[in-house]
């Protein structure tokens, strides 16, 4: 049940429906727009919302969904339904048309995804009755041409009359031609008068004064009467004969046409339910324009009343602001068991009736099958009556004022109003004398509390807002105003009552001091202290959420660097104990192979017979050995630990040399003054983008320097074990996608700190961070950390092919 009867016009709904209407392109799709209507059956609206959605996303993804040729031929198929009918050429030739859009779309929503799943299967439900026999196209294709118009060969009476036709056209056409030309020849007509059409007949234009020269008849005259249009004695029997064989045509292609409607009679029910079809579709894909126009998404249905709406904006609101670039404050509304009904209290202007005409609106629009503007995490419920008390509905003619009109409503309310009715009244109580207006107004608000119906009520008065802070199941909520600027910020507060800021705004508006001053007087400091304490209060309550927000935000920033610095104390100890057991394990080598080469050298001694030469070569072999092992090892400094000098790092200058020339794509080259090889992918006439590892950086040639490959080479042979940080180890490990599905917001935030400072390190300029949709906190955690960070450009979500608003792209600000 919708109360009133023009609910639709005071809610903004019939602009909504004007809306769709325009984005339709048939008036198939016009027929469903105008039958739109409220729904309370969940599965139904339901229905129309997935259909919806599921179009919005073949919008943004830009399939290649048919769209042209959205006739209706509804109106022909009922008029060739009767014997004897037929439909003319133009009107096949759409027919013809249209079902060649009904087959592609039919094509397009078998479209299948993996494990031969339905891509649309919502969509697919609606074709799933819907044929059209591919006779009926090859029929058309037969009789009718490429221009609509019946093919001559679609019977051969027809050939042959249009082949007739064409020989004595072209007689006809010669013979006055030649007519002419004596004419002019013999100076009975100027040289540059050309053939004349009168009455469908070709005639020659003749001076009458020499009308009599040529035998025929005359068809006209010019409006002086010094021309005459003369049809020649000899074409006009040939013209005749024409019209004749013109009369015949016409007829044999009645008859094709005839033929043809009781050829389509026994196909007219199926293709009335395809036009249908047609025209839901229409329907459909224009609810998904205009769901893309006002950013608007398919909520979490509920089967009970509840409105939890996150980030929700009007939509007509939105689009006017939209398109003059102004900002819409989003409203987070809540009703449910516990909170039913919500007394909103605020400045003039600050926004209340745009709050309540938001709920009416969305709540109708939703409960229509239309999406609607606000966070696809949010929950939206199915109410069986909306009832409105919005605006003037005085009557001159049924001698009513404003506040009787709102009483008669008040009394509509109260009658029909249970656990599932949504009512909506704006400045409850208004229009009588204050105090009595008020005590009526809180008397209804009991009423309707007891009858478990959920609302939103706009109001001044005090004893309302008393009565929301007393009474459970009422809640108090603020349109938040900005004292210091003294500026409404349209932003809905629940938990406290808010300010009317009546001096404040008349102060602001001009009113003379002193009128203020006795005002106030009138109305009692203590009254007015009290409401510049409310607004003052909520505002520095708003600022300590956000330092507390930015405190923690420090606090696990400082706890996140304490283990890192912790976890790389861990990784040098563990990298010491390492190069240790190394020289150990090497030194140990080294003495081994020495004490066998003594022993073989002690052999050969003995073997030898103890001879000098022999025994001074390889005593000069033996110190060879030994003094190789003392240039290999070396005692670390302060360690005592044996290093290999292959393992030191040696200075690029010493190995790798600077070769001059022309640089080219595959060189070897380092940025002057730094170390790091990297290697040319692309070369351009000023930069070149380098390799250096997995990292791609572009750097201007002139501050490249070319590194000789062979040297490079060496050097690279002579590298040993690193034990120190490496980079290059680092890039190459690190992934650019990080999944925190499942994962409790902080630890998830931990995660994607170090996150986004490796990739900062590294230089990586696009992240993603699957997190999942949910209940949509860990979204909102994450993009409220993203913020606070300097380096980051963009945060948005994922293709709705990749994850959508379960996953949230990043764009990093690297130089």
């Amino acid at each position: 049940m919708i109360y009133p009867q023009n609910f639709e016009q005071k809610t903004g709904f019939d602009q909504i429906r004007q809306m769709v209407s325009k984005l339709c392109l048939s008036s198939l799709g016009r027929m469903y727009t105008k039958k739109m209507k409220f729904s309370n059956r969940l599965h139904q609206v339901s229905e129309y919302l997935e259909q919806t959605e599921e179009f919005r996303l073949i919008l943004i993804t830009n399939q290649p969904f048919p769209a042209s040729d959205y006739h209706n031929p509804l109106d022909v198929l009922e008029r060739i339904r009767l014997e004897g009918t037929f439909a003319e050429p133009e009107e096949l030739g759409e027919i013809r048309t249209s079902l060649g859009t009904i087959v592609e779309i039919l094509r397009f929503l078998q479209t299948t995804e993996k494990e031969d799943t339905l891509k649309y299967p919502v969509l697919h439900k609606l074709s799933s009755e819907i044929y059209v026999d591919k006779a009926i196209l090859k029929e058309l294709d037969r009789i009718l041409d490429e221009q609509n118009q019946v093919r001559s060969h679609a019977s051969q009476t027809l050939s042959a009359i249009r082949q007739k036709m064409t020989k004595l056209e072209s007689h006809a056409h010669r013979r006055i031609n030649q007519l002419l030309a004596t004419a002019k020849q013999k100076g009975w007509v100027p040289q540059d008068v050309e053939l004349a059409l009168r009455n469908g007949r070709q005639v020659l234009p003749v001076p009458a004064t020499y009308k009599r020269k040529i035998k025929g008849f005359v068809h006209d005259q010019s409006a002086t009467g010094q021309t005459v249009f003369l049809e020649p004695e000899e074409v006009f029997e040939t013209n005749n004969e024409l019209r004749q064989l013109e009369m015949e045509e016409r007829q044999e292609v009645i008859r094709i046409l005839k033929e043809f409607a009781g050829f389509l009679r026994p196909y007219l029910p199926g293709l009335k339910n395809a036009y249908h079809f047609l025209g839901k579709i229409d329907f459909i894909r224009a609810k998904a324009k205009t769901a893309l126009a006002m950013d608007a998404m398919k909520p979490r249905l509920q089967q009970q009343p509840v409105i939890n709406w996150i980030r929700a904006k009007h939509p007509l609101l939105w689009l006017s602001y939209k398109s003059q670039k102004k900002h819409v404050e989003p409203l987070t509304i809540q009703l449910n068991q516990q909170d039913k009904i919500i007394v909103i209290s605020g400045p003039n202007a600050g926004g209340k009736s745009v709050c309540l005409k938001s709920a009416g609106l969305i709540q109708y629009m939703l409960q229509c099958g239309l999406l609607v503007p606000m966070e696809d995490y949010s929950e939206a419920g199915i109410f069986n009556k909306i009832f409105i008390d919005i605006g003037d509905e005085q009557s001159l003619e049924n001698d009513l004022s404003t506040y009787s009109s709102h009483l008669a409503n008040m009394k509509f309310f109260i009658r029909n109003s249970d656990q599932n009715t949504l009512f909506l009244i704006d400045e409850f109580g208004a229009g009588t004398e204050p105090r009595l207006g008020g005590a009526i107004a809180e008397s209804i608000l009991e009423e309707l509390l007891k009858k478990q119906a959920f609302g939103l009520i706009t109001t001044h008065y005090a004893n309302l807002k008393i009565m929301a802070g007393k009474r459970e199941g009422i809640v108090n909520g603020s349109m938040l105003f900005d004292t210091q600027n003294m500026r409404p910020l349209y932003r809905l507060k629940t938990g406290n009552p808010g300010s009317s800021f009546a001096f404040e705004i008349a102060k602001t508006m001009g009113l003379p001091g002193k009128i203020l001053q006795k005002a106030e007087k009138i109305a009692g400091s203590e009254h007015i202290d009290f409401d510049k304490q409310l607004q003052d209060l909520e505002l520095k309550k708003l600022q300590l959420e956000e330092k507390e927000k930015q405190l923690k935000a420090g606090d696990s920033f400082l706890s996140e660097m304490i283990d890192k610095y912790e976890k790389l104390n861990h990784e040098l100890q563990n990298q010491k104990k390492e190069i240790i057991i190394a020289a150990k394990k090497e030194a140990k080598e080294i003495l081994d192979n020495s004490n066998r080469i003594i022993e073989k050298t002690i052999k050969e001694i003995r073997e030898s017979g103890a001879e000098k030469e022999k025994t001074r070569k390889l005593r000069e072999d033996l110190g060879v050995l030994s003094k190789k092992h003392q240039d290999d090892i070396a005692i670390e400094p302060n360690t005592g630990v044996r290093k290999s000098k292959k393992q030191k790092k040696s200075s690029p200058a010493e190995t790798i040399k600077v070769e001059p020339g022309p640089l080219q794509k595959g060189d070897n080259v380092r940025i002057k003054g730094q170390q790091s090889v990297g290697e040319i992918m692309e070369l351009g006439p000023k930069d070149a983008m380098v390799a250096f590892g997995s990292i791609q950086m572009k750097a201007r040639l002139d501050k490249l320097e070319k590194l000789s490959k062979t040297a490079l080479h060496k050097s690279e042979k002579k590298a040993g074990v690193k034990y120190d940080f490496d980079i290059n180890e680092k890039a190459t490990a690190f992934d650019p996608r990080l999944d925190v599905r499942g994962e409790k917001a902080e630890e998830a935030l931990n995660k994607a700190r170090r996150f986004v400072d490796d990739a900062i390190l590294l230089g990586v300029r696009q992240l993603k961070i699957v997190h999942g949709t949910g209940t949509g906190i860990l979204r909102e955690a994450l993009r409220d950390y993203l913020k606070t960070i300097p380096e980051v450009k963009h945060a948005r979500d994922e293709h709705p092919d990749r994850g959508g608003q379960g996953c949230t792209l990043i764009e990093l600000k690297i130089p």
